[in-house]
């Protein structure tokens, strides 16, 4: 049962020392290998020839988060159960391993995004002092398939406030309960979200690897500000069970993490049918006999058809970035991609400039669907959206109403179901969508349309399609920028297959120096 916790600065420093090593001890190599950066791959083999064990891992990522979380505030909440999980998971390696296969993510310390539900001693809040303390009926069925998998829940990773869903006033990256995220790079940039923490936490080595969710834009943005890599599964590819919601329309839960390989072992396991999100029965036809994981191919790119929207590209004047993608646009060809410039989408402008619709539907249904998920906690201070607006006002202070508002909250709690309004919005989104991108990739027979960041994140949301960002570069302050693959329903093969084929050609990801960081 998660119970209130104290302030994550005490319970860190309770937790490090009951559990952890001294901090000196602690340090970023065991027995030469460099835990920092180092991926899943490198990880396994070093437990396979006994070079580390997951107790060693998880208490080195506890004193990173210990030493950087209270600048960076990418985690909210640690586990206090992680180090119990590791030694579990060391165990069960020395008895099971020689007779039985064990998952890429048996021993690996993940962290997931504080809408994500966990039923253990840690506290699922979206990041709102409204749900600290509520008790969730069972675990995210992403989570369930992350337990079975022998994935170390190292804690949760903060947000913004109810995946942004609060007010249009408030920095991205900030939550009452886990304060304003910072963009390790340049701490003066933004970490964007709503997945932040997660992204945060990838990018500083707080984690091996992290989960966000993405109802448009919340995966892939994120992901390019903090130099990581993000996949954004087709929409009921990946449960949503147990995820506090804003619309399972376009809602969707996926890994953010330090390279496409590391991400696909994500996507190969929480991937698949949960009896609780019957989305996922139909969406699991696109899950691949054999996984994702086979599509990590470095000539990847080789025959791919990729689509060039130039209205994506608005780079506002700098030069810079345009010689950077134009030289991106040589690498994709010189791995053997096909690229189809200059495509247009109908109602462009419409989709991401003048339509009221994605807004309008989506208000209402974050009332509908968060009011649902309020009802089923088997304990909660807030039972409605009216409830949690109210525990707002009440505690202003603490949640900062006066400085961000609530006007998202509000505005959502001011619809009355899917009206005559909320119909035409959710008709429009479909016809802009079947007419637009969904037409553009049928007819000239694309694998995937190519953006900067995540500028193509509302054509993939309203279609309930896949995407995928992979670093690419960092601007003249050292802010990192993405580039983004976006394709059909069910397309993740070809985008991993292109993403990872970009990676290997370019590897462009260096660490965040946080020079500038004062321990």
């Amino acid at each position: 049962m998660a119970q209130p916790s104290l302030s994550h600065f005490s319970s860190f420093l309770l937790i490090l020392l009951l559990f952890a090593l001294p901090l000196g001890q602690q340090t970023a190599a065991v027995h030469g290998l460099s835990i920092k950066e180092a991926t899943i791959d490198d990880l396994q083999l070093a437990f396979k020839h006994n070079k580390l064990t997951s107790r060693q891992l998880v208490q080195f990522y506890l004193g990173e988060i210990s030493k950087l979380n209270p600048f960076l505030k990418g985690v909210i909440e640690v586990n206090p159960d992680a180090l119990y999980l590791a030694d579990k998971a060391d165990y069960e390696r020395k008895t099971k391993a020689p007779s039985m296969s064990l998952s890429k993510l048996h021993g690996i310390p993940i962290l997931v995004k504080d809408n994500i539900a966990t039923k253990d001693k840690l506290n699922t809040t979206a990041g709102s002092y409204a749900l600290l303390g509520s008790v969730v009926p069972r675990d995210a069925g992403v989570v369930t398939k992350l337990r079975k998998a022998g994935a170390i829940i190292l804690g949760k990773a903060s947000l913004s406030e109810w995946s942004y869903w609060r007010s249009n006033d408030a920095p991205s990256g900030w939550s009452g309960r886990g304060g304003q995220g910072v963009n390790p790079y340049n701490f003066n940039a933004t970490p964007s979200g709503s997945s932040s923490g997660s992204a945060i936490s990838a990018a500083a080595n707080l984690a091996t690897v992290t989960l966000g969710s993405e109802t448009d834009g919340s995966i892939l943005s994120p992901s390019s500000w903090n130099s990581v890599v993000g996949i954004k599964p087709t929409i009921g590819l990946t449960s949503r069970a147990g995820v506090v919601p804003i619309s399972p329309r376009q809602d969707t839960v996926g890994p953010i993490a330090r390279t496409v390989s590391d991400a696909a072992y994500v996507l190969d396991v929480i991937a698949g049918i949960d009896s609780n999100d019957l989305a996922t029965i139909e969406a699991s036809r696109y899950i691949p006999k054999g996984g994702y994981a086979q599509f990590l191919r470095p000539d990847g790119l080789r025959g791919k058809r990729i689509g060039i929207v130039r209205a994506l590209f608005n780079f506002g004047g700098d030069a810079s970035l345009t010689r950077t993608f134009e030289q991106h646009f040589k690498t994709l060809r010189k791995g053997g991609a096909v690229l189809v410039d200059n495509l247009e989408i109908a109602h462009f402008d419409e989709i991401y400039y003048n339509s009221s619709s994605e807004s309008i539907a989506l208000s209402a249904e974050f009332k509908i669907y968060l009011n649902t998920y309020l009802k089923n906690l088997v304990a909660s201070p807030v039972r409605s959206l009216a409830d949690v607006i109210a525990f707002n006002n009440k505690n202003s202070k603490l949640e900062k109403v006066k400085e961000y508002g609530q006007g998202l909250l509000l505005k959502s709690e001011a619809t009355n179901g899917i009206g005559n309004a909320e119909k035409a919005a959710l008709v429009n989104l479909a016809k802009l969508s079947k007419n637009g991108f969904e037409k553009l990739m049928t007819k000239k027979r694309l694998d995937a349309v190519v953006a900067p960041s995540a500028a193509v994140s509302t054509l993939l949301a309203i279609a309930g399609s896949p995407g995928v960002v992979v670093p690419a570069g960092y601007n003249k302050d050292g802010v990192p920028f993405g580039i983004s693959f976006g394709g059909l329903r069910g397309s993740e093969p070809k985008l991993i297959e292109i993403a990872y084929g970009f990676e290997q050609a370019t590897k462009i990801r260096k660490p965040p120096s946080l020079k500038n960081f004062k321990i």
